[in-house]
């Protein structure tokens, strides 16, 4: 049944944001991260989404004017990698640091608080909205089971 598929969509949404919301704690909890293990300082990350099983606006038409409905059984969003950003890093003079080079200049991570801090809120709106959408087909089906009573 085509209405019940709302409910992987929205869970995949869900799903998707929650990464986003990981990935952006994890830059916060690395912003002064000099040293990894694969050498240098931490490198931001981003989350790439990507929209999967969906039809077209036009063939969603299509098939609507058929009385087909939607055509598409396993549609949502998933995340399809997770990125380092390769903008160059921040460089800060701290000479009493143990990783400044010979200057004093030591580089820190290239991860800006504000951004991540609007990232993660984006990613909870965005998840509300999931959530909301959910709680919406839901109280749909069960009105529809209440007009067979």
């Amino acid at each position: 049944m085509a209405f019940l598929s709302s409910f992987d969509i929205c869970a995949s949404g869900m799903s998707a944001q929650r990464v986003r919301m990981d990935i952006a704690a994890e830059n916060i909890a690395n912003i002064d991260t000099t040293r990894t293990e694969s050498g240098g300082s931490y490198r931001k990350k981003e989350v790439v989404l990507e929209s999967y099983g969906t039809d077209s606006f036009q063939q969603a038409l299509r098939n609507a004017s058929k009385g087909e409905g939607f055509a598409s059984r396993n549609a949502g969003v998933r995340v399809a990698d997770v990125v380092e950003d390769d903008r160059e890093m921040k460089r800060v003079y701290n000479p009493g640091h143990p990783d400044a080079d010979e200057d004093g200049y030591v580089n820190m991570p290239n991860v800006d608080l504000l951004k991540e801090t609007i990232d993660s809120m984006s990613a909870t709106r965005s998840y509300e909205a999931n959530v909301t959408a959910l709680n919406a087909i839901k109280l749909m089906a069960q009105k529809a089971l209440e007009i067979g009573k």
